[in-house]
């Protein structure tokens, strides 16, 4: 019974799920019903995992571990949840996709979300990244009419599961040269001497790096975010990000923390390969999904590069950027959301023209998180970087830090880019006004968070702080 009060959230969440079908298929035309219960839900969930204990508690043979990063990644990911739900309200209305199904798979994916943050062992890990994914395909290609949407998911799916295959294939070797799937007893029976060891732990990596859409393994991310629905798209930049960061963290300071001289090159590479192209590529984008899916390619290579200090503080500068990348994000999304005329959503670049003019307050919402994005000061994006880059040099990676700093410069480009045409070009015909409050209320309060972070950083430095890893 003591055992069951920790993992009350997960329960909950999958009785909520069961009980929201049920609703759904019973009660007609339900969506509008389902969706405010699923919200409902998740902030219901927020209070049970608040309520945790804070010290690291082990459950189930050691094979599910409850401790402050575990609790701090499940709030974001259930309250960045509820931000996903209600940006995408009037958009799934008006594309004819308000379903019962979405809000329920959206809630689907992120029990499996929950299990990976708090998985310690091999298989349970597993067993959450496979609930995650199967919830992704069937969002991606959720708008079944669109041939882009339907493209979409079936690219994902080959790529995924191909990604999850070398995943468990690396977990298989693992567990056949350690002798076990729990991640401290493979620490302790890890030998850097083995040559199966490594190629398990390559595999893990790379099977990690496709989830968090690290070069060379980014393929899937520019068409996937594309061809989605934009609800699904945001969906996607927003919350499976937070499971990998977590189970990255995990991965390569529980199990693999005494073989670090084997792994730390590989994570590297990835860094400076994904900020690299995600600065370069990016240039050319007219599609504002497409360039925000190499905007977070880009951001992803910073987040690794915290990562692969080997250090206290580079962990710790790395959950600070995703916070506030997250935050970014949120706004960026919002202010795409906002982009529609006589029921159309629009997507491209150049329909930005002149923004300013007919829609200053979005403009200018706009300008600040496209700022923040590129790292100006005093927004928040900047001081994600600074923390990153702080840890960076303190661990004598000076390399690392200079190419990151120049790809800050070149993606600083195409940001300035997007901030030139809704500023300067000539006006298009005016968007729609008839925001949803959520939609309006979610953009507002991520505007102020970007703005207003330089006044008292201490508040979410503090927080942080006292996550202990290893």
């Amino acid at each position: 019974m003591q055992t069951i009060i920790y993992i009350l959230p997960e329960l909950f969440l999958s009785f909520s799920i069961m009980s929201l079908l049920m609703i759904g298929i019973f009660v007609k035309k339900s969506f509008k019903l389902v969706n405010f219960l699923t919200i409902l839900c998740i902030i219901f969930a927020i209070a049970l995992v608040i309520n945790q204990p804070s010290e690291v508690i082990k459950i189930f043979n050691e094979s599910y571990i409850i401790d402050k990063l575990s609790i701090v990644m499940k709030v974001l990911t259930l309250l960045f949840c509820i931000f996903v739900l209600l940006l995408s309200k009037e958009y799934l209305k008006i594309n004819n996709i308000d379903k019962i199904e979405y809000p329920i798979i959206v809630l689907g994916s992120v029990l499996g979300i929950l299990i990976m943050i708090s998985s310690y062992d091999l298989i349970v890990f597993y067993l959450g990244l496979e609930l995650q994914s199967l919830c992704l395909y069937i969002l991606a290609s959720f708008k079944r009419d669109d041939e882009r949407s339907t493209e979409a998911g079936l690219k994902y799916f080959v790529l995924s599961a191909l990604a999850s295959g070398l995943l468990l294939y690396g977990c298989s070797l693992i567990y056949g040269f350690t002798g076990s799937t729990n991640f401290e007893i493979i620490s302790t029976n890890l030998n850097d001497q083995n040559i199966g060891t490594i190629y398990g732990i390559i595999f893990i990596i790379v099977g990690l790096a496709f989830k968090v859409s690290a070069v060379p393994f980014h393929m899937w991310t520019p068409d996937v975010y594309e061809g989605s629905p934009t609800s699904v798209t945001s969906f996607f930049a927003l919350i499976p990000k937070i499971a990998a960061l977590t189970v990255f963290i995990r991965f390569m300071y529980v199990p693999f923390v005494n073989v670090i001289s084997q792994w730390q090159m590989i994570i590297v590479f990835l860094s400076i390969a994904s900020m690299v192209l995600g600065a370069v590529a990016a240039i050319g984008q007219n599609n504002i999904k497409r360039l925000m899916a190499y905007s977070s390619i880009g951001h992803m290579g910073y987040a690794l590069a915290g990562l692969s200090t080997g250090t206290i503080a580079g962990i710790q500068s790395t959950i600070i950027y995703l916070i506030i990348y997250l935050v970014m994000n949120l706004g960026a999304f919002g202010c795409i959301f906002m982009l529609k005329r006589e029921n159309t959503f629009y997507e491209n670049i150049n329909d930005l023209s002149g923004l300013s003019k007919n829609h200053p307050m979005l403009a200018l919402s706009f300008l600040v998180i496209l700022f923040s994005l590129a790292g100006i000061p005093p927004l928040a994006g900047f001081f994600a970087k600074f923390y990153i880059f702080m840890s960076v040099i303190e661990s004598k990676m000076y390399a690392l830090a200079i190419i990151g700093l120049l790809t800050t410069v070149i993606s600083a480009f195409y940001y300035l880019r997007i901030i030139k045409i809704i500023y300067f070009d000539k006006p298009k015909k005016p968007f729609e006004l008839n925001y949803d409050w959520g939609l309006r209320g979610s953009l507002i309060l991520s505007s102020i968070l970007v703005l207003i972070y330089f006044i008292y950083p201490s508040i979410l430095i503090d927080l942080i702080s006292s996550i202990q890893i290893f």
